[in-house]
């Protein structure tokens, strides 16, 4: 009689999902795992992240990199997001996302993400219109949550992305959005960081999605999640004036 393997994995409860969700929202690099086209040898790199409105990771490289050169011959990778704190690293959350990765063409949707990742990693600005760098976007299959000892999860694609569905309008507002917050409203944002356990001061407002929002100070990211997504681009105001008044 043979013994069953037992099951590691945890049910994908709306815990997990958040989770899954706020390693990739506040992440600023993440160690990207490409094929080396000489003898399918994995090869890993660390790239900057930032993500799409619906949560997609999105990086920026050159393709003088060999992970660029790897990922024009191949466009399977994988992606491992969440940073160890104090103590045993292997006691804190991370997830290795599965999937493919595009290069984002000259258009629309490029000046878009080139605006929310220079948001995020500002000094960036010295080499992001070079001709040989491009932005690529992941596109996830599947991912492996770890959340901790004893806390497995296989996620689906679905449950780490945010849907976009009733507020297409927002990523047309979010540039400005992003602007009058940080000019005229920064005692509002050092209060949303305060909401969410933050001490230190001078946050600024990075990015925003139907979800929350990210905010920056230095080289750290916080996320801070909206109560319910917004169910359109109107909804933003409202929602950020209540927060601030938050007691």
């Amino acid at each position: 009689m043979t013994d069953k393997k037992r099951d590691v994995l945890q049910p994908v409860d709306d815990e997990a999902k958040r989770l899954g969700k706020t390693l990739v929202r506040s992440a600023r690099y993440g160690s990207l795992a490409t094929l080396d086209p000489l003898d399918g040898s994995p090869s890993v790199s660390r790239v900057s992240l930032a993500t799409a409105m619906n949560g997609a990771p999105i990086f920026l490289m050159s393709q003088l990199s060999s992970h660029c050169k790897n990922l024009i011959t191949d466009a399977r990778c994988s992606l491992l997001v969440g940073e160890p704190g104090k103590g045993d690293p292997l006691a804190h959350p991370r997830m290795t996302l599965i999937g493919t990765a595009v290069r984002i063409p000259e258009g629309s949707e490029r000046t878009f993400m080139r605006s929310r990742y220079l948001r995020r990693h500002p000094k960036a600005a010295l080499y992001v219109d070079f001709p040989d760098f491009s932005f690529w976007r992941f596109e996830i299959s599947r991912a492996s949550l770890n959340g901790g000892f004893g806390k497995a999860y296989a996620v689906t694609a679905r449950d780490l992305t945010t849907s976009l569905e009733g507020v297409e309008q927002l990523a047309e507002i979010e540039e400005g959005a992003v602007a009058h917050m940080n000019a005229d409203h920064v005692a509002a944002i050092e209060k949303y960081a305060a909401m969410i356990g933050e001490k230190e001061t001078g946050w600024r407002l990075a990015t925003l999605d139907p979800e929350g929002l990210d905010l920056t100070v230095g080289d750290r990211i916080a996320r801070l999640w909206f109560d319910r997504p917004l169910a359109s681009a109107s909804d933003l105001r409202p929602t950020l004036v209540s927060l601030a008044k938050v007691p």
